[in-house]
C-alpha cells in the first residue's frame, strides 16, 4: 500500500503520535505542519468546530495537501464548561501542562468527590482542499471526573487527572493501545476513518 501524505494543523507531538498510530493502517503518513512550514495560526474561534477549521485550512492552504486538524479540550462542569477552547493555554503563555493542570486543581479546591465532573471533548475536520465545501467534521466525547491529584505517567495535557470510572485509572495510566481505542481522539477518528470509507467507495 502507497504512502498518502496527510498533514496534521498542530505541534503537538503527542497528538501526532496518536495520529499515526491510528491512521498508519490505511496507508496514511501524518506529518506535523511544521515539515511544510506551517505555523500556528491565531485559533479565533469560539467553538472547537469553529477553530479546527481554522487550523485545517491554515495547513492545507499552505502545504497543497489534504489537512487534518482537532481541537480538543477538557469541559469541566463545575466551572460552567472551563477550561473549554481554552484547554491548552488554561495557565498562560507559554502552553505548559504543569500550569495547566496546578490552575485546575486551584480552581476546583473547594469541589468534593462527587463533584468534579468532567468530559474531553475532540473535534476532527477533515479537508480534502482549503476550499473544500463539504469538509467532514466529526466530534465525541469521553466522560470522567477530576482528581485532587496527578496518577500516572503516561499521555499528556490533563490525563493524570482525568480519572474514569469506568476503568478504575486515569488516563495517564492506561496504556497507549487501550487509550486510543477508549479515547475522544481515538473513537473520534474511529468515526472519521470509517466515513472517509465510505466517501471514498
Amino acid at each position: 500500500m502507497s504512502k498518502q501524505f496527510l498533514i496534521l494543523a498542530s505541534g503537538n507531538a503527542g497528538k501526532l503520535k496518536e495520529f499515526n498510530q491510528l491512521l498508519a493502517p490505511l496507508g496514511l503518513d501524518v506529518r506535523p505542519q511544521a515539515d511544510f512550514g506551517v505555523g500556528d495560526v491565531p485559533e479565533t474561534g469560539l467553538t472547537f468546530v469553529e477553530n479546527a477549521l481554522i487550523k485545517a485550512r491554515a495547513a492545507s492552504q499552505a502545504s497543497g495537501l489534504p489537512a487534518l486538524a482537532d481541537d480538543s479540550g477538557l469541559e469541566v462542569d463545575a466551572l460552567d464548561g472551563a477550561p473549554g477552547i481554552y484547554s491548552a493555554r488554561y495557565g498562560g503563555e507559554p502552553k505548559s501542562d504543569e500550569r495547566n493542570n496546578a490552575k485546575l486543581l486551584e480552581a476546583l479546591s473547594h469541589y468534593a468527590e462527587g463533584q468534579r465532573s468532567g468530559r474531553y471533548w475532540c473535534v476532527l475536520v477533515y479537508l480534502r482542499h482549503p476550499e473544500d465545501p463539504v469538509p467532514i467534521i466529526v466530534q465525541r466525547s469521553w466522560e470522567g471526573e477530576i482528581l485532587t491529584g496527578p496518577r500516572g505517567e503516561g499521555g499528556f495535557g490533563y490525563d493524570p487527572l482525568f480519572w474514569l470510572p469506568d476503568q478504575g485509572t486515569t488516563v495517564a495510566e492506561l496504556p497507549a493501545e487501550r487509550k486510543n481505542r477508549l479515547s475522544h481522539r481515538g473513537r473520534a477518528l474511529q468515526a472519521l476513518v470509517e466515513t472517509l470509507q465510505v466517501a471514498h467507495g
